[in-house]
């Protein structure tokens, strides 16, 4: 172990782990929420129009779709400690950047960045989960770590709002990029590779048995369930990608509610789905614990909770916006669920040496789907209305559900077409 790392037991050091993963999806939604609370804002500084703030919600996608997969092979080459630090770095520099940016190319440029860093995250976090936890805890652990990005969602109202009213805009993205160098250096002194007898634990192994067989990265596009995965990502992911760079601005701008007001209030749809989604997770988890085959209960799990997903159509007929943040709470759950959930059904039906690279190629499909969602979003919201809006994401889970049962399954290299991997 390296004289940098702190000396942790093995048990105790993958709570750490989690709780600095936590920390680090926090920032990692708290960043990037910041342009849908200054909205108008940035809206009046660099003279936009809603096509205009589309451009800077897709700039970010586009660069977030472009390095998902490619931050995946990262991780299942390189290891989740190198790339997580890296991305950390990456995030926390270009948030500066965009604190000292003064013209709109700037400004769109350390977004691109941003976009490009951030992807790292996920692929690594799964990859720590696959490898320290085994399956009646997985899912667990997994909301844990992943309720960073509804926690990120909650206080950035109230302390974007408070520091761009006592401030400005730019002190609300350099507060974001320095308390990320925080977050690395505790990555840096805490993450390690678990040891043997923990990864055994995970894999339901022995320590000798933990090496195991895994498809080569061509070998997974002839899977069917990695296009299962890629298609509910597809499908599903633009809904939540909604509640984080719209609604907010929705509620200002056809709610009449006020940025002090959104600083209030505007959190409160992310509380209720972090509550929800990591009891969702617990659920799914005691299934396991009950002896259902977890891939199985992550499947009833996703299935139940999609029932409330297409809530938001009964958004168009309400006019009171706190009614609208009560249904959008509901809706969050649901996407939040899912958002969780997707990534545990990859542990569960792909070798651990390819979680990784799933999940990044998964999440590409999934901003790529988010990129096509804003643009529609952009160009017809005025239009149109939000009310069609609303209609089209209330079929989105639902199909999802669809696509879960019947392309997605346990995945198991044969013995012609297989790596080692140590």
């Amino acid at each position: 172990m390296s004289k940098f790392i702190l000396p942790i037991p093995a048990k105790k050091r993958r709570w750490f782990i989690i709780f600095v993963i936590f920390l680090a999806i926090v920032f990692n939604y708290y960043d990037r929420q910041i342009v849908s609370i200054l909205k108008p804002m940035l809206k009046e500084e660099f003279d936009l129009g809603d096509d205009g703030y589309a451009l800077v919600l897709n700039v970010f996608t586009v660069f977030y779709a472009l390095m998902y997969p490619v931050s995946g092979w990262l991780v299942d080459r390189f290891g989740e400690r190198k790339v997580m630090l890296g991305g950390i770095l990456g995030w926390s520099i270009a948030c500066l950047g965009g604190g000292f940016s003064r013209t709109f190319g700037s400004f769109l440029f350390f977004r691109g960045m941003l976009g490009a860093a951030e992807p790292t995250n996920f692929p690594a976090q799964l990859k720590v989960v696959t490898v320290w936890f085994s399956g009646k805890l997985r899912a667990t652990a997994n909301s844990l770590c992943i309720a960073g990005s509804s926690i990120g969602a909650i206080i950035a109202p109230p302390l974007v709002a408070w520091l761009a009213m006592q401030y400005n805009f730019h002190t609300v993205f350099i507060v974001a990029g320095v308390v990320g160098f925080i977050i690395a250096l505790l990555w840096f002194l805490i993450y390690t590779e678990p040891p043997a007898e923990i990864r055994a634990e995970a894999a339901g192994t022995t320590v000798d048995q933990v090496e195991e067989r895994s498809f080569t990265w061509g070998q997974l596009w002839s899977r069917k369930s990695l296009w299962g995965i890629l298609l509910i990502r597809f499908v599903s992911d633009p809904v939540w990608y909604f509640c984080l760079f719209w609604l907010p601005g929705y509620l200002q701008e056809e709610s009449g509610l006020t940025l002090a007001k959104i600083g209030m209030f505007g959190w409160i749809p992310f509380l209720v789905a972090d509550v929800g989604a990591i009891a969702t997770s617990a659920w799914s988890d005691k299934m396991v614990r009950k002896g259902k085959e977890p891939l199985l209960a992550r499947k009833i799990m996703l299935s139940t909770i999609a029932v409330l997903a297409p809530l938001c159509c009964l958004t168009a007929y309400v006019s009171n916006p706190y009614i609208t943040i009560a249904i959008f709470a509901l809706v969050a759950v649901a996407c939040l669920s899912w958002l969780f959930t997707v990534s545990v059904v990859i542990a569960e039906a792909f070798p651990v040496k390819n979680v990784a690279s799933v999940l990044g190629i998964a999440g590409g499909f999934g901003a790529l789907g988010a990129v096509l969602f804003n643009y529609f979003v952009g160009q017809l919201m005025g239009s149109l209305g939000a009310g069609t809006i609303f209609i089209a994401m209330a079929f989105m889970h639902p199909v999802a559900v669809l696509i879960l049962w019947t392309m997605v399954k346990k995945e198991k290299p044969n013995e012609e077409s297989v790596i080692i991997s140590a």
